[in-house]
């Protein structure tokens, strides 16, 4: 992955759904990361999401700005240990609107107040699903930290094809919005132990930047 002989290119994957690939660069990808485990303590930190039928996800998350659960928000960790949800930062949120900028061109300064922080081990994935639980359409920023993942992108009607699978590595940035904006998508597949050797990750982080409209 690192001595490719053509470097990889940025892709309209679906209109308003662009790929940036090595957005992030390997100091950035350091300092995210350093925020992640920070955020990932107690209290308000790294859980297992209970999904409403029973199970649980395998992803586990962490929440800032808004706590979110299936499926809504909360300023609390409601189905953590209750405790207050934290801040979300000034700079998470310019961060969200330079990569928003950067994949779609100018955009309409969204306030970005969420950050889903989700954990992937070598055996986690995540299920087709729609982020539909904002009162905006206010683009979605994606960023992927450590290990290389398939991010499977599809239609607004069904989970079911159309889709399109997109490998996103460490530093990745994916962003969605316009007619994209509420397309379903998942994670099938995690390569474990592909993170870069510098990082000090094992397993994905996935940095999701969101805009409450609340």
């Amino acid at each position: 992955m690192d001595a490719e002989l053509f470097a990889r290119e940025r892709v309209e994957v679906a209109p308003g759904a662009v790929h940036v690939p090595d957005w992030l660069a390997a100091a950035g990808q350091r300092d995210l990361l350093a925020a992640c485990r920070d955020w990932a303590r107690p209290p308000a930190g790294l859980r297992t999401v209970r999904t409403p039928g029973g199970g649980t996800m395998t992803a586990r998350q962490v929440c800032l700005g808004w706590h979110w659960y299936p499926y809504g928000y909360a300023r609390t960790a409601v189905d953590g240990d209750g405790a207050p949800v934290k801040p979300f930062p000034d700079w998470l949120g310019e961060l969200g609107r330079c990569a928003a900028e950067a994949a779609l061109g100018p955009q309409r300064p969204y306030a970005y107040d969420i950050a889903l922080i989700n954990f992937y081990d070598g055996d986690a994935r995540m299920g087709m699903h729609r982020d539909a639980d904002e009162k905006t359409d206010a683009p979605v920023v994606s960023l992927s930290l450590g290990d290389t993942c398939v991010f499977r992108f599809g239609n607004t009607g069904t989970r079911a094809k159309p889709y399109t699978d997109v490998e996103l590595r460490s530093g990745d940035l994916f962003v969605f919005g316009g007619p994209s904006r509420f397309a379903y998508h998942g994670v099938p597949r995690v390569y474990p132990g592909t993170a870069p050797a510098g990082l000090g990750l094992a397993g994905r982080l996935n940095i999701t930047l969101r805009a409450s409209g609340r």
